[in-house]
């Protein structure tokens, strides 16, 4: 859980900056993002969203002063632009952001497997844009001081932020990060399924393994010790958690198959990018 004063810092740095915020994709992460904004104060005035089939939620939005699907005025300054479409569209969606982009704006992009060359590219004058996996970010080298700060305030909406300075850690940040959260969904559903096998009913299965996965993460966000101290700290020698580990730490166990599948991840990042 974040302290109270990150998430006020990250309000008040929101609060002080003028011009609009304008999103581009209001999916799943776009649309998690702008509550985000919401709930650290932001005015929906302050907000733009780009997205040819808004949900009814972001209608509603516009009911309330959100600009939905604006055209480019020249006395509406963008401050931050952040792209948030699939990846395979954004040759087509790029160049009609252009006209958004003025020499204050900071661009930010959470497409998986879009590198900062492919934004320079697609937007050659952009001064600042930032390629940002699920909780890491990067930036290109004409990034002010204070348009990191804008940036770090609207990712941190969603969760911690890290920086790195190397764009080719993006690649495996994805596969660990991004594509994290279906491994930890996968581990539920293949633990609810082995319940089912073991004799319990169906329903009961996908309750434990749900709350189990629950609580097991907060313990993990919430705890100081890492995650193997953690994992022995619930593991009593000749148990039946040892017992069970026995199996999933062996040669050709869980260790070997997550190094694959992140791997593979991490290749088809890559790819997506060119």
């Amino acid at each position: 859980m974040r302290p109270q004063s990150d998430s006020l810092s990250q309000a008040d740095a929101l609060r002080d900056v003028g011009g609009t915020i304008l999103l581009v994709g209001a999916g799943k992460m776009g649309s998690a993002l702008l509550e985000g904004w919401l709930a650290l104060g932001l005015a929906p005035d302050r907000l733009a969203v780009i997205e040819p089939h808004p949900s009814s939620d972001v209608s509603a939005l516009a009911e309330r002063g959100l600009h939905l699907n604006p055209p480019p005025r020249p006395d509406h300054e963008i401050m931050a632009l952040v792209i948030a479409v699939k990846p395979q569209i954004a040759p087509q969606v790029m160049p009609t952001l252009v006209p958004f982009v003025g020499a204050a704006t900071a661009v930010v992009s959470i497409m998986a497997g879009r590198t900062l060359h492919f934004l320079d590219a697609a937007m050659p004058n952009t001064p600042a844009s930032i390629g940002r996996g699920i909780t890491v970010a990067v930036p290109n080298a004409r990034m002010s001081a204070a348009q990191r700060t804008l940036v770090n305030a609207l990712l941190s909406a969603v969760g911690r932020v890290e920086w790195i300075e190397d764009e080719a850690l993006m690649d495996p940040v994805t596969a660990l990060s991004g594509s994290g959260p279906a491994y930890v969904f996968l581990l539920a559903e293949t633990m609810a399924r082995a319940g089912c096998a073991a004799g319990l009913p169906s329903a009961l299965a996908e309750v434990l393994a749900r709350t189990t996965v629950a609580g097991s993460g907060e313990l993990l966000h919430c705890s100081p010790l890492d995650s193997a101290t953690l994992r022995q700290n619930v593991t009593s020698p000749g148990g039946t958690t040892a017992a069970a580990l026995d199996v999933l730490m062996a040669g050709n166990g869980m260790q070997e198959l997550m190094t694959e599948a992140i791997a593979a991840a991490a290749r088809r990042s890559r790819e997506l990018a060119g």
